[in-house]
């Protein structure tokens, strides 16, 4: 499974952005797909994640602001992200797994496969 990251920019607070992850290979629903993000001097963490039902999961400091979705057609998950803040500055990687039990969706070595990154800047 090889994956995309894109749509990632340099904005003001307060505007929004759409980050994609497109997949190629051998892809399926079965496939959990999240974000995480990495800051300049920080661990790499958790933002969102979309499991193989459906169901989306996100990190508290985003929760109400960013929303994930799936277009099984496209082979692509989008991550929308409303209301940001300079704080969500960081580089958006996207990353996806079939193997993964629910519990361990916010553990980024748990994933096998991951986009190249994508460069989110909110300025104030």
């Amino acid at each position: 499974v090889q994956l995309q990251a894109s749509g990632g920019g340099l904005v003001q607070a307060g505007d929004s952005l759409r980050l994609s992850c497109a997949a190629s290979g051998r892809t399926s629903n079965r496939y959990t797909v999240a974000w995480f993000r990495q800051a300049p001097g920080k661990d790499r963490e958790f933002v969102a994640a979309i499991w193989r039902s459906g169901n989306t999961y996100y990190a508290d400091s985003v929760k109400g602001r960013f929303a994930m979705s799936r277009d099984n057609a496209k082979n692509t998950v989008y991550l929308q992200m409303n209301s940001l803040k300079p704080e969500d500055t960081a580089i958006y990687y996207c990353a996806a797994d079939s193997r993964l039990i629910l519990s361990s969706i916010r553990l980024y070595e748990q994933y096998h496969y991951w986009g190249q990154g994508t460069q989110v800047t909110v300025s104030s």
